[in-house]
């Protein structure tokens, strides 16, 4: 079994946590701000991040958007477009042709 070298960090506001990755972000505070409603609470953390990065916040921003598009997005993967087909969906939208 391979071993993981985690890391103990302190974030800004001083969560310690453990992380093995060189990404930066507390998984303290990214629960504390994770959406409770809306869309963007379907996603996973690193798609909300994708979205919330390149100022899409509302389903009508996301409706200006090709899937291929979103897809390109640092953190948005394949698994995510059900949920956000599903959410424009129920809004009457859906993503540019």
């Amino acid at each position: 079994m391979a071993t993981t070298n985690k890391t103990l960090r302190t974030c800004k506001k001083g969560h310690q946590y453990y992380k093995s990755s060189d990404c930066p972000t507390c998984p303290i505070c990214e629960l504390e701000r994770k959406s409770v409603n809306g869309f963007l609470a379907l996603l996973s953390a690193p798609a909300r991040r994708a979205l919330e990065h390149n100022g899409i916040t509302s389903l009508k921003q996301l409706s200006t958007y090709t899937e291929k598009e979103i897809l390109q997005f640092h953190g948005m993967g394949p698994a995510s477009l059900p949920k956000l087909r599903a959410a424009l969906q129920n809004e009457g939208l859906a993503f540019k042709n």
